[in-house]
């Protein structure tokens, strides 16, 4: 059995975000519970400002123990480091032939963060009714994106984000027609679930389900196909046979998530009852060591003032603080601006931007 003395983990997330989705499919491999504080799908957020001084408005955020992670990227490596095979736990990179995951780990983690969330993740967007960029979630995907959007023309453009579609499962048709996971291993792996969160999401936001909470009450749901034609057990038995073998192999898992009220104080209370990690330890493991010549070139120091944003979308909303530790892959700060938890809060360096703030150390 797993030990018991592990952090506690609090999800924070919507219902309709595809990225929640797949933190939770990550949690029910490697069975870990967990509690899902809800938020709302539009800013503000005052939950995660107040309690831990997080300005960073994408979701999901993840808290283990005192440790904020943000970013799957990253929040599935730390779960994977706190909630290692060796305790117990599941996994996300089960082995195949007796091949340490280490092997095939850079490949399952850049599939799902260079093509899945990335371009798949912008046609399964673009699948999004047109009528829910009307309504106040699309005036803050424009301050999110940085400029307004149009409803009408991203309705237009559903015949080309449905031609996308076919061209992603056309591409991924032969290998899930072998009829192996997405990686030939003897259980499903990053590649799998990130695949799936994504396929499954644009399926039914594509119909209209799961609108209402996206909108935060601006539509109701509904239920028109719009993929049908692309995605079906004809056109690709390999994709449709993994899709429905996965999915099955999930619900066969127990669900241990439990659903808390954020304005309660039992998660806080959770994690007010954890330490910080020692510094030293609080970066996840990686192949490399740390090489801080040019972070030192740079400025990134421990201790100096810095701002954290998305490479993307989400800029103009940077999280500040003291640099705390900074490695090859994460970089570990202490807000700025304190919220009601001593907390520390850990991004990716690859897809964000790392500025030291003029002026200099805090």
């Amino acid at each position: 059995m797993p030990p018991s003395n592990t952090p506690p983990v609090i999800l924070f997330g919507y219902d309709s975000s595809p990225f929640t989705n797949k933190v939770r499919l990550a949690l029910r491999l490697k069975q870990v519970p967990f509690s899902y504080v809800p938020v709302p799908s539009m800013m503000p957020r005052p939950i995660l400002r107040s309690t831990f001084g997080l300005t960073y408005r994408k979701i999901p955020v993840v808290a283990i123990g005192r440790e904020v992670y943000c970013d799957t990227s990253l929040i599935i490596e730390a779960l994977e480091h706190y909630f290692p095979v060796s305790g117990g736990w599941g996994t996300v990179y089960p082995k195949f032939d007796g091949i340490d995951e280490w092997v095939y780990r850079g490949l399952a983690r850049g599939f799902a963060s260079f093509w899945v969330d990335k371009p798949f993740f912008r046609t399964t967007t673009g699948l999004i009714p047109e009528t829910v960029w009307t309504t106040s979630f699309g005036q803050d995907r424009s301050a999110l994106i940085g400029h307004p959007l149009d409803a009408k023309k991203l309705g237009d453009k559903l015949p080309q984000h449905l031609s996308n579609l076919d061209l992603h499962l056309s591409l991924l048709e032969p290998t899930l027609k072998s009829g192996t996971w997405a990686i030939p291993t003897s259980a499903p792996s990053l590649a799998d679930i990130s695949l799936y969160y994504q396929l499954k999401w644009g399926l039914d936001i594509s119909a209209g389900k799961g609108v209402e909470n996206l909108t935060g009450g601006g539509m109701r749901d509904t239920e028109k196909s719009v993929t049908d034609s692309i995605f079906n057990k004809e056109r690709y038995p390999g994709i449709w046979n993994w899709f429905h073998a996965l999915e099955a192999y999930i619900n066969s898992l127990p669900d241990l998530e439990k659903t808390v009220d954020g304005l309660k104080s039992e998660w806080k209370d959770a994690l007010c009852g954890c330490d910080l990690v020692p510094v030293e330890k609080c970066l996840v493991p990686t192949s490399a060591p740390e090489y801080t010549d040019l972070d030192v070139q740079r400025g990134l120091i421990s201790g100096a003032a810095v701002s954290v944003a998305p490479d993307d979308i989400g800029r103009d909303d940077p999280t500040v603080g003291t640099l705390v530790k900074i490695g090859i892959e994460e970089i570990v700060i202490a807000p700025t601006e304190r919220g009601e938890l001593d907390v520390r809060i850990h991004f990716p360096r690859l897809g964000f931007v790392v500025r030291v703030v003029e002026g200099a150390r805090l």
